[in-house]
């Protein structure tokens, strides 16, 4: 039987035990069904003095996905395609420092940036015995991957690219106050991006652009919003925001690694998103010419509308291309 139709009826068959998990609270049915889903585990590590968390799911002898994260969420984004990827794959989703459950240090006391991060999850990747990784790159998880990439190549084995920018077609003008941050850092320029860590601007990115915004499920931007009203993290994301732009400077440097190296991609996109619009989708095409390419009707969190969809393409696309 061909691999993708095996694909598509195993992430069927796994998305339906999961909503019978869900629907029956309690009996035989309920027990049975949840049984089937891969246990998850929260853990967490010590590295560079910092406790950093991180979601774990399957077996770790077979290959590792490993999924990151974008702003302002964590690996939560993650938690209801972590167990359907498990049932195949060992699955490894951190937090990065100042995001979900890994430390928050005050802002003048670490250097919060891409590069760091990506060393940082490189050596937890070390601990843990993964020498190959195909990585799920979204909005921060993007420079955070591709730094990984640009310092080790061969260590990929394929991108799932959704709505996580390389190229400076897809920085528009939501990045003008940004681009003024970057050029003159000072308390003028970064007292408007405080306006991107209110309770609006949070449900905003979880809910604008889908085709149903009152499906959105709540606990996103309720939970999200907490972590980011925490003392002191505001100064945290302005850090964050300041250090994106070291990664346009990088951009050039990755598609020549794109081109050269040539590794499997999937793209799955959300079109109506104003971060990352879909202009920033189509010129991944000229670099990478093993590109599955799909856009989306929804937003920023492609997930939340197209978790189904974007499983099963993931499934179908790593049985052909992780190793």
């Amino acid at each position: 039987m061909n691999k993708t139709i095996i694909a598509e009826l195993r992430a069927a068959l796994l998305t339906t035990s999961m909503v019978v998990a869900m629907a029956l609270p309690g009996g035989a049915e309920a027990t049975e069904a949840s049984s089937m889903m891969p246990k998850v585990d929260f853990n967490t590590v010590m590295l560079d003095g910092l406790k950093i968390a991180y979601r774990e799911a399957g077996d770790p002898s077979k290959p590792t996905v490993l999924l990151l994260h974008g702003f302002p969420t964590s690996s939560h984004m993650f938690r209801n395609l972590i167990p359907v990827l498990a049932r195949d794959y060992h699955v490894i989703a951190p937090d990065y420092p100042g995001f979900g459950a890994s430390d928050m240090p005050k802002a003048e006391d670490y250097d919060y940036g891409f590069e760091n991060t990506a060393q940082l999850v490189t050596r937890l990747l070390d601990l843990k015995g993964v020498d190959r990784y195909a990585v799920y790159l979204m909005d921060y998880g993007a420079p955070v991957g591709y730094r990984m990439f640009a310092n080790d190549p061969e260590r990929v084995s394929a991108f799932i690219i959704q709505n996580g920018n390389a190229y400076e077609e897809g920085l528009r003008e939501f990045w003008d106050p940004m681009r003024d941050y970057w050029k003159s850092p000072s308390d003028k320029t970064a007292d408007p991006l405080r306006g991107f860590l209110t309770f609006e601007a949070t449900k905003w990115q979880f809910t604008h652009g889908t085709q149903n915004p009152e499906a959105i499920n709540p606990d996103n931007f309720w939970h999200v919003q907490y972590l980011l009203d925490r003392p002191g993290n505001q100064e945290v994301q302005l850090e964050w925001f300041l250090d994106y732009g070291t990664n346009v400077g990088e951009y050039p440097k990755w598609q020549a690694l794109f081109r050269e190296h040539q590794p499997p991609a999937l793209l799955m996109w959300g079109k109506n998103d104003v971060i990352f619009p879909e202009d920033g989708a189509h010129p991944y095409k000229r670099d990478l010419a093993n590109l599955d390419f799909h856009i989306l009707d929804t937003g920023h969190f492609a997930l939340e509308e197209y978790g189904d969809e974007i499983a099963t393409e993931m499934l179908a696309f790593l049985d052909r291309t992780a190793n």
